[in-house]
C-alpha cells in the first residue's frame, strides 16, 4: 500500500469516527435538540456525492470514508427527524 493511500485512510478514519459521539449521544438521550436538520441534509447530500465520486475514480479511502460517514450522518439525521 502506498503512503498516499495510508494517509488517506487514516484521515478518513479520523474524520469519519468524529460523528460517532454525536450518534451515541443522540441515541442515548433520545433527543436531537440543537441539531440542524438542514445542515445534516446538506451534509449527507455532499457526502453522497463524494461517495459517488470515489466510486467513479475507484479511490478506496474516498469510498470507505464517505460510505461510513454517510451511514453515521444519516443516522443523526434520522434521529433528528424522529425525535423532533
Amino acid at each position: 500500500m502506498v503512503i498516499e493511500t495510508i494517509i488517506g485512510l487514516v484521515a478518513a478514519t479520523l474524520t469519519t469516527i468524529s460523528f460517532l459521539p454525536q450518534v451515541i449521544k443522540t441515541w442515548k438521550e433520545k433527543s436531537a435538540k440543537g441539531i440542524s436538520q438542514f445542515m445534516y441534509i446538506l451534509f449527507c447530500s455532499g457526502v453522497l456525492l463524494w461517495l459517488v465520486y470515489g466510486l467513479v475514480i475507484f479511490d478506496l479511502p474516498v469510498i470507505v470514508a464517505n460510505a461510513v460517514t454517510l451511514i453515521l450522518a444519516s443516522t443523526v439525521l434520522y434521529f433528528r427527524i424522529v425525535y423532533h
